[in-house]
């Protein structure tokens, strides 16, 4: 059971909902838990990674939080990997809107399972207004760890060899592997997968060998159990409730990159925001098949995570050290499940910490799952009261880059 501050501070969420709640006007002061900002990056060869919660722990902890909500909180299985490991999928609330949140889909990018097991602790016991309204308001589901294979060796990959995808599949046999299957991952010779290339925005599309081996450029083939698991989900929230309002993937990035203006230029960066990557023109060649696609409302969302962030933080702490993930226009890859999503009308937002377990170890790991649970939780509130939707996505691109938009002229 988690007993630490982080788990049981209000935050964002409830602060925020005041205002929505109570008609008042609220401003948020800094957090008293806000550290100064990050001024080492160490970069550690074999790091220890056993203070993040592996797939055994976080089995007993949803079962955990699921017997202290008294019903608030709904564990079930989502799937099962080519491994025999559970998916976890946990839901609270009964609200119209639904926000769907996964975590760990690279097994070495682990911070969104912490930050997600305290929000799902906060939900499931938390009796305060703000938070019973929220409940009425959003169906918050949580997938805190989809590739719990790739998660046990600490890689990126899940594990899965060709042979295995055929025998699924077999009218793929003789057809070249997929562009984002490989023999080996992170130093580890074991098969396997990029899931977060493996999804399409046809959400009844079924493998042909003609679309393989595919490229970045094009959409995914659904070839893994954990993508088909996360598309299931999805596709049954949107059955139950007409509709998915917000998708969040939460990641990790590169170790050191270093903002290059705003409050905290030159600082280390805590988090990078992003919204779906479909090329030129706001994904100008996809409108016409898929015209509920809104890139807009998805920088909107993204941008509700980081005003809330600010707002939780202010704008010289560490866990508000954040910015715009890489996105040149010509940037491309619709096998996303952040961009399969979208193009079905969802507004998307992709979170990356910064530094994978494998090379950071549990450095800073307190302000990361801070960042990335008030960011979560901003975008539930701005989801709950409708005011998500009344920002100017376009203000997202006043947020701080950390480089790539200067090496792109």
């Amino acid at each position: 059971m988690r007993t630490s501050a982080a788990v049981r501070r209000p935050g964002a969420l409830c602060a925020a909902l005041a205002t929505a709640v109570l008609g008042a006007s609220v401003t948020v002061a800094p957090s008293a838990h806000a550290t100064p900002p990050i001024d080492t990056c160490q970069v550690q060869e074999n790091p220890s990674w056993d203070g993040w919660t592996d797939h055994g722990e976080l089995t007993r902890e949803l079962k955990a939080v699921e017997r202290r909500s008294d019903g608030r909180v709904r564990v079930d299985k989502a799937g099962t990997t080519a491994e025999g490991r559970t998916m976890w999928r946990a839901r609270a609330g009964q609200g119209k809107k639904v926000v769907l949140v996964t975590s760990a889909i690279h097994g070495n990018e682990r911070t969104g399972t912490e930050a997600l097991l305290e929000i799902l602790d906060h939900l499931g016991t938390s009796d305060d207004p703000e938070t019973r309204a929220l409940l009425r308001r959003i169906t918050f589901v949580a997938m805190p760890m989809v590739n719990p294979d790739g998660g046990e060796l600490n890689r990126r990959m899940n594990v899965l060899p060709w042979d295995r995808v055929t025998d699924r599949f077999p009218q793929l046999a003789g057809a070249p592997r997929a562009w984002y299957h490989a023999e080996e991952g992170d130093g580890i010779a074991e098969p396997g997968f990029d899931l977060n290339r493996d999804f399409n925005p046809d959400l009844d599309y079924v493998p042909r060998a003609a679309d393989l081996p595919g490229e970045q450029t094009d959409p995914g083939f659904f070839l893994s159990p954990e993508s088909r698991a996360i598309r299931d989900t999805y596709v049954q929230l949107r059955q139950e409730k007409g509709h998915v309002e917000t998708y969040v993937d939460l990641h990790h990035m590169g170790p050191c990159d270093r903002l290059t203006s705003g409050p905290q230029k030159g600082k280390l960066i805590s988090m990078a925001i992003d919204y779906p990557p479909l090329g030129v023109r706001d994904g100008a060649k996809y409108k016409k098949q898929w015209p509920a696609l809104d890139q807009d409302k998805s920088r909107r969302y993204a941008l509700a995570a980081a005003k809330g962030i600010h707002g939780e933080y202010g704008m010289r702490q560490a866990e508000s050290a954040i910015g715009r993930y890489v996105h040149p226009d010509e940037r491309e890859y619709p096998g996303q499940g952040r961009s399969a999503f979208a193009l079905n009308g969802t507004g998307t937002v992709l979170f990356e910490v910064r530094g994978q377990s494998d090379d950071l170890g549990e450095q800073h790991k307190e302000v990361f799952t801070a960042t990335v649970r008030t960011g979560v939780e901003s975008i539930m509130k701005g989801v709950a009261t409708g005011s998500a939707d009344r920002l100017d996505g376009e203000e997202f691109f006043t947020l701080p880059t950390y480089g790539w938009d200067e090496k792109q002229r």
